[in-house]
């Protein structure tokens, strides 16, 4: 055990890898069997196993095969799965009340974790905050506080980004397999300008800027947009980091035209890129900022987060919702937030992110198929191309399936389909991550 796992209540499972059948065995195979004839269609996994324990750095499941994660539910088990500290506040919450509906009778919960995020997020203004259950009804309604704000319409998003699998959002989406075609008609008054890729623009920040301000001056006109969205760094698009002053030169111009300028981090809020913020590192103050995912420690809950004046411009009843901001996923909220403080969780990433970053340079020195190394703190990715530098969404596929069949939760993204991504736990321990990467590394060597 590290002394990073006994600061934050030490994981209750053996930190090891270990495969005692086939993926998937038996048991689990009898699970997603059921799975298959009881859940629509559409809802897949990419991971074969019927999960029934996890903690620290592993998942364990039905059939006793142990896991490395390097998922983390998708960026959300960031605190660990079942965290100590968590899992007790979640039970003597419930052991208290379960639901009220803050609309109806409010609650002391809702009021601290509002006030914990006006703390937290960047900007030294008075802010406000409303809670809701995912993130993309966080941005669904992060929207609609800028429109009612502005008396605008038009929203801008930006190519290979990722809002959520709602209307609105899938019209934000850029990516359309799987998470738009066939499901439209969508919201309308929605447009999409050109972001900032280095490794495939090779532009600088001022100059990707220019060409999105370009566009969104000539294609919309500023006095017509009510607010421009866009994640920090691009989650399912890929891990895209975007070039320095991009996107201070982008919320400068916003400001100049009474634009509300949104910072989506979903994905990279809470200490996942290491800062408890990736805003924070990107020099922006937003005016609104979404976050969900590490929010809660695994249990359902989103927030908006802004400028006072702006969150105020919504007539009363306009905000709200029956879950929004549950009693006992707010009592999750603010002990995972505690665990970031008082474990220096951030630092954390930054050492997680440094670890994976070294590794696969090692490798990209005999490998010319590993195009880019990037990402933020916990938040890393490797993109692969082929040999004319074309993206190879075949050997991450690949890769990431043999990792998988060989004990590693690992997950590919990208618009293209040719990046693997490292969202492991913060709570896993330096052997069972160096471990897990080198299984996909030897993976990406197999194919």
């Amino acid at each position: 055990m590290t002394s990073l796992d006994a600061a934050i209540g030490g994981p209750s499972l053996p930190q090891k890898r270990e495969l005692k059948t086939a993926l998937p065995g038996p048991k689990s195979k009898e699970i997603l069997d059921r799975k298959a004839k009881a859940v629509a269609a559409g809802v897949t996994y990419s991971v074969p196993v019927a999960a029934v324990a996890a903690g620290g750095g592993v998942v364990v499941d039905a059939d006793g095969n142990s896991l490395i994660d390097l998922g983390s539910g998708i960026a959300v088990t960031t605190v660990g799965n079942a965290n100590p500290r968590v899992a007790a506040a979640v039970a003597a919450q419930a052991a208290s009340f379960t639901h009220t509906c803050f609309m109806v009778s409010p609650y002391e919960g809702y009021v601290e974790v509002a006030e914990k995020l006006n703390q937290l997020t960047p900007g030294d203004f008075e802010k406000r905050t409303a809670l809701f259950n995912s993130g993309a009804e966080a941005v669904e309604n992060a929207i609609k506080i800028a429109r009612i704000h502005t008396k605008r319409t038009a929203v801008v998003a930006f190519d290979h980004a990722y809002h959520g699998r709602t209307n609105l959002t899938m019209a934000l989406t850029a990516k359309a397999a799987p998470y738009k075609t066939g499901f439209g008609p969508f919201a309308s008054d929605i447009y999409r300008v050109a972001g900032s890729y280095p490794y495939r623009d090779g532009l600088s920040g001022a100059e990707a800027a220019k060409r999105a301000i370009s566009q969104m001056d000539k294609q919309i006109g500023a006095d017509q947009i009510a607010a421009i969205i866009i994640e920090p760094i691009q989650g399912e698009g890929g891990f895209i980091v975007p070039a320095e002053g991009f996107l201070e030169t982008v919320v400068a111009w916003a400001r100049e035209n009474g634009i509300v300028f949104i910072a989506d981090e979903v994905q990279t809020g809470f200490a996942r890129t290491g800062t408890m913020f990736a805003s924070e590192q990107l020099g922006i103050e937003p005016d609104l900022i979404t976050t969900a995912k590490g929010i809660a420690g695994g249990m359902p809950l989103s927030a908006v987060t802004g400028r006072a004046d702006i969150m105020d411009a919504s007539h009363g009843g306009g905000l709200g919702g029956t879950y929004g901001g549950n009693p006992v996923a707010c009592a999750a909220a603010l002990a995972t937030i505690a665990e970031y403080e008082e474990n220096n969780l951030a630092r954390r990433a930054q050492e997680i992110g440094e670890i994976i970053s070294q590794k696969f340079s090692a490798l990209a020195e005999t490998d010319n198929r590993i195009g880019e190394i990037r990402g933020l703190g916990a938040m890393a990715a490797v993109e692969f191309v082929d040999a004319d530098g074309e993206p190879n969404a075949a050997l991450a596929k690949a890769a990431a399936g043999q990792a998988v069949a060989e004990g590693v939760i690992t997950l590919t993204c990208g618009t293209y389909g040719n990046v693997i991504r490292f969202l492991p736990p913060l709570s896993i321990s330096d052997e069972l991550l160096i471990e897990g990467v080198d299984v996909v590394i030897e993976a990406v060597k197999a194919n």
